[in-house]
């Protein structure tokens, strides 16, 4: 095949594209990368809403179940099989949607997939509302509720490599990691908020539940706090849809497009191949002219990368840390009952159904407030500074710490030393693996396959997340709680050795780093 050289007119444009590229990468540089501008807001807005519903439906979940056990059981705990699956079915429809929705963003485009998440959430959010308790059996009644939080799962699953492709094709190199973190600190927001929403809405009925003793209405309780998620989803559903493909992407798209050899054959032989010049790099491509590469061909070139070993050993390290990270993470989490119960908060004193209610929540808002939220705002400050590498391994030496105490002194520690105890592993939970595992398949990856990528390594993620959901009661009934948290403190142990396998990301482009690696092969042909 004979070598063909761009035209001028081609020197020009890539010249421009590039100085314009510079330009915005060098704009705001006088400013410290957590100060952040109005458009970088406006898309922390937009795309942060699927991480506050992620956590706000992981916080929720545990005083839902709650709820249905004075509404469906009379107080008795539900069946331990549909406890598990219940808490483990949004995971289960997650690890559907990361898959999925990330292959899709790559090979449709992120213009052609963002919104159609969202829709699935409120879908689903509203068929759960609509469970027909009272009208069939307690068990029916969770398998309904159960159906629909898978089909919730998959749409909170894609948005994960969706809103994190978004924003890491639009954010620059210098503040991505800043960016990607406040996107990701709407986890927090969404866990505070539940228990404050939780709380307010139990208030409202304390004079029917508690001064008439009309229990059944905490059947209303749980259905307006679940339903009160849908405000932001609508709030933020139009500004998905209409949002612009990313400059970034369709460049990434159009050279691959242009790497095909029918288009370099047509070019060696004379014949015109129309190029449009690059929108504006303010992050948004509208004007131009996107070459998409076939669904297949995607899939094909994305194993050809994958199979290199210095590819595959960073997904492997971004799958397995994340794996690891939510066994520990969303074994804590999922099942906040049993750490309530150690200090005093778990539902089960007070004399009526309301009181017990109350003081679940009061301590899930106790739980939160410590160290749930602190954390992602201590990594949103310093992570352009520290790296993402030094974080993740210093978060999972903290997180392996705190958990070997906890298990060590399960039965000895005091209250106090048991919530401080507990608050800083939620802290370094946040400041540490649980935020640099969302960020580094969103930097470390070409925008070519980033969305999908990252959609594996979520969907690893969520896998250890459904194994602590479906396993965790049982085994803390076999073994006991505290060799539980042994186990979590040697997933934690495991992700520290995996991170070794990643490169630092801070300040790296992986785009140029592809398109060396790619020059690098066509000089050794």
């Amino acid at each position: 095949m004979a070598t063909t050289y761009p035209s001028s007119e081609d020197d020009r444009a890539d010249t421009t594209k590039h100085q314009r590229l510079d330009e915005y990468e060098q704009a705001g540089n006088d400013r410290p990368p957590f100060i952040l501008t109005y458009p970088e807001v406006k898309l922390l807005g937009i795309a942060g809403v699927g991480f506050f519903i992620d956590a706000y439906d992981l916080f929720i979940i545990n005083p839902v179940s709650t709820m249905l056990q004075y509404r469906l059981y009379g107080g008795k705990s539900l069946p331990a099989g549909l406890q598990g699956v219940l808490k483990a079915s949004a995971n289960i429809g997650a690890l559907v949607g990361q898959v999925s929705f990330g292959y899709l963003a790559d090979a449709l485009g992120r213009k052609a997939v963002y919104g159609k998440e969202l829709m699935l959430i409120i879908f689903a959010t509203i068929m759960c509302l609509t469970v027909p308790t009272g009208q069939i059996s307690p068990n029916h009644c969770l398998i309904y509720l159960t159906i629909f939080r898978v089909v919730l799962g998959i749409g909170v699953g894609g948005d994960y490599p969706m809103s994190a492709s978004v924003s890491s094709d639009r954010a620059k190199i210098r503040k991505r990691g800043t960016m990607l973190c406040y996107i990701f600190a709407n986890q927090g927001w969404g866990s505070l908020v539940g228990a404050i929403v939780f709380i307010v809405v139990l208030s409202a009925y304390k004079p029917a539940m508690n001064g008439r003793g009309e229990v059944s209405k905490v059947d209303g309780v749980w259905r307006i706090c679940v339903g009160l998620s849908l405000i932001p989803c609508f709030g933020t559903l139009y500004q998905r849809l209409t949002l612009p493909e990313a400059t970034r992407y369709n460049e990434a798209q159009s050279r691959a497009a242009g790497e095909d050899p029918d288009i370099e054959n047509k070019k060696a032989a004379g014949a015109h191949v129309e190029e449009k010049p690059a929108a504006e790099i303010d992050g948004n491509g509208a004007g131009y002219q996107q070459a998409v590469p076939s669904k297949q061909v995607q899939f094909m070139e994305f194993v050809h990368y994958m199979s290199e070993w210095r590819h595959a050993k960073v997904l492997i390290g971004t799958a397995a840390c994340w794996f690891f990270l939510d066994i520990a993470f969303y074994g804590i989490n999922l099942n906040q009952n049993v750490v309530l119960s150690e200090i005093g908060f778990d539902g089960k004193t007070g004399s009526t159904a309301w009181e017990k209610l109350f003081r679940l929540g009061v301590g899930n808002i106790i739980i939160t407030a410590l160290g749930f939220v602190p954390g992602y705002y201590v990594t949103v400050l310093t992570v352009e500074y520290l790296g993402r590498k030094p974080i993740q391994l210093m978060g999972f030496f903290m997180e392996a710490l705190f958990l070997a105490i906890l298990a060590g002194r399960f039965h000895s520690l005091s209250h106090t030393a048991f919530i401080v105890n507990f608050a800083l592993l939620q802290f370094f939970f946040n400041f540490g693996a649980n935020t640099t595992t969302y960020l580094y398949p969103a930097e470390v990856f070409p925008t070519r396959f980033r969305a999908f990528a990252h959609g594996i390594s979520a969907a690893c993620g969520k896998g250890g997340a459904i194994i602590s959901a479906l396993v965790f009661n049982t085994l803390t009934n076999h073994i006991g709680t505290p060799k539980v948290l042994w186990i979590f403190f040697a997933c934690c142990v495991a992700g520290f050795f995996f991170t070794l396998l990643l490169p630092e990301v801070k300040g790296r482009d992986p785009d140029v780093v592809y398109e060396e690696e790619l020059a690098e092969a066509r000089a050794r042909r």
